[in-house]
């Protein structure tokens, strides 16, 4: 009879050494995707195949198993993950040649055409909208070609949506990560909820400001900081009222809108100077960019249609040019918040023992690994809702069939290194879960004590940077931030928020969500310039959670 592997916590018996040998497969990453700038897929491949020798020579995890957890988590990073970013990528590509994204760019423009105050109002606010309906990347595809349009340049635009996708990931895709806490710790999620409503405000606070800064430097923020400030404030008080008193599931949609309708108000009787000074060099940029890319990267680029002028927008036109977004929401909507129609979506996922590791991987605990069964989401899945989104909508623009399917074969096309990337990063991922790495380097730092208050977030950045979702961030270590709060005396809900709230600040540097951020502006290959951009508001808003976090235990 063959017995099944169960992790050992500190397979080299010390803990801090197991959890420094547990890192190599992260630290692969970070080194040849930051400072090699190796192409993202290579990177991936590298610390897989270091995952893999790590759980085989250390952890004593049998080879089989761990080229088996490779393998699951190979096609999770398919689907669901890269089936939603896939359809997401589809339904903007179907409004291009429509014609109809024209349109779109010129609503934004009645807003704003000032270029900061676009980057908050898409990537900030429809963003969060998107996460709140969708999110596994989706806003990152959207809201990285809608930027482009108005004129960014595609890496500019990624570190954006980037920056952007953070106070809004929490409650993303309806509250899922919070509800998985919940569903793990016993713990009630909306009693999760608030405490994270009261912690990622302070995130949203400061990220349009940032935003400004991206998009304009120091003159960005100096010129449009009143309505950067007065969009961030109503976001994060509306999250914190929505959170704790109203519902948890909700809170991205009631902020996200909130802060949209703050920035509408506010420009109509305040309006930021220097938009042609910021426009110019907006465009400058662009040029520059365009001037250094290769014939390849420049063919890679998302179309773009030019610039119109004169054009009148007639409320007809508006309509239709907003239809598939509004379509989004309505259909996700359903999806997501109507009981009957969400339940019978979920009764037809199919769970599938994946075969040869289902029953042969034990936790650390010595339960049967449920990780071990994967879920076949084929209907469920936000990526087949946008499919059928897409599908609508060419059939309301009036795309021809041969166009449409012509769309799909070009996109996947486009992405195929993309799928390469993604996949290896979650099979890295399961490699690490399924073999007790994660679970290693976490209790690492949960021994610090009392202070791991401080630490409490960066075991969810850790996670979400490695899974790219800060769900499965809350999988890995929400159970294990409770009992670390119990045994130092903390308030347990207090750190279980933290993984979460930890996590938000993390996606932006998973090497998933750079590949989703690369492939929308058409830059894949250079996710470590995008990595570059964006790690140190990683890192400085990580460490602002962790004296958060820490401040609160005194209070």
């Amino acid at each position: 009879m063959i017995t099944a592997y169960q992790p050992d916590i500190a397979p080299v018996g010390s803990l801090w050494l197991s959890a420094l040998i547990g890192l190599l497969p992260l630290v692969t990453v970070f080194v040849t995707l930051g400072w090699l700038r190796w192409k993202a897929h290579h990177a991936g491949l590298t610390a897989l195949a270091v995952a893999i020798l790590v759980a085989a020579l250390f952890w004593k995890m049998p080879i089989h198993l761990a080229v088996l957890s490779a393998t699951e988590g190979f096609v999770f990073g398919l689907m669901p993950i890269m089936w939603i970013v896939f359809m997401a990528i589809v339904l903007y590509q179907i409004t291009v040649v429509s014609g109809r994204f024209e349109d779109l760019r010129d609503v934004f423009d009645l807003i704003s055409d000032d270029p900061r105050i676009q980057a908050i109002v898409i990537a900030f606010c429809f963003g969060g909208l998107m996460e709140a309906l969708a999110g596994f990347g989706a806003p990152v595809a959207i809201t990285g070609v809608m930027l482009m349009a108005v004129g960014f340049s595609a890496l500019r635009a990624a570190a954006v949506v980037l920056l952007a996708n953070t106070a809004p990931v929490a409650f993303g895709a309806i509250g899922t990560p919070i509800l998985t806490a919940g569903r793990l710790t016993g713990i009630p999620p909306q009693e999760v909820g608030a405490y994270v409503g009261h912690q990622t405000p302070l995130l949203a606070f400061m990220v349009p400001l940032f935003l400004c800064f991206i998009t304009d430097g120091k003159r960005g923020v100096k010129q449009v900081w009143p309505v950067a400030l007065v969009t961030g404030i109503v976001f994060g008080v509306a999250q914190w009222v929505s959170a704790t008193y109203l519902a948890m599931e909700l809170t991205d949609i009631i902020s996200s809108l909130a802060g949209l309708a703050a920035i509408v108000l506010m420009l109509r009787f305040w309006r930021p100077q220097g938009r042609e000074e910021a426009r110019a060099s907006l465009r400058e940029q662009h040029h520059q960019e365009w001037e250094s890319l290769t014939e390849a990267e420049r063919a890679a680029q998302p179309a773009l249609p030019a610039k119109r002028e004169g054009v009148v927008l007639t409320g007809e036109r508006i309509f239709m040019a907003l239809f598939p977004y509004l379509l989004v929401i309505a259909a996700f909507s359903i999806a997501k918040l109507y009981d009957p129609v969400k339940n019978w979506l979920l009764a037809t996922d199919i769970k599938i023992p994946w075969p040869g590791l289902d029953g042969q991987v034990l936790t650390v605990a010595g339960k049967p690994n449920g990780s071990t069964v994967y879920t076949f989401s084929w209907l469920s899945n936000p990526g087949t809702t946008l499919l059928i989104c897409a599908a609508i909508v060419a059939l309301v623009y009036k795309v021809s069939p041969g166009a449409f399917f012509r769309e799909i074969g070009a996109t996947a096309h486009k992405l195929r290194f993309s799928f390469l990337t993604v996949g290896s990063v979650l099979a890295l991922a399961y490699v690490m879960n399924l073999s007790g790495q994660t679970i290693t380097i976490g209790t690492w730092i949960a021994g610090t004590g009392a202070a791991f208050a401080f630490f409490s977030p960066i075991l969810g950045w850790i996670g979400t940077a490695v899974t790219g979702s800060d769900t499965s961030a809350n999988a890995l270590f929400a159970t294990l931030q409770q009992t670390a709060a119990k045994g130092a005396g903390i308030d347990p809900t207090l750190l279980v928020a933290a993984n979460t709230s930890g996590g938000v600040v993390g996606k932006m540097i998973s090497p998933q969500n750079l590949t989703i951020a690369a492939t929308a502006v058409g830059l894949l290959g250079r996710e470590s310039d995008i990595l570059r951009k964006v790690i140190w508001w990683s890192v400085g808003l990580l460490l602002v959670l962790c004296v958060l976090i820490l401040s609160l235990i005194h209070i």
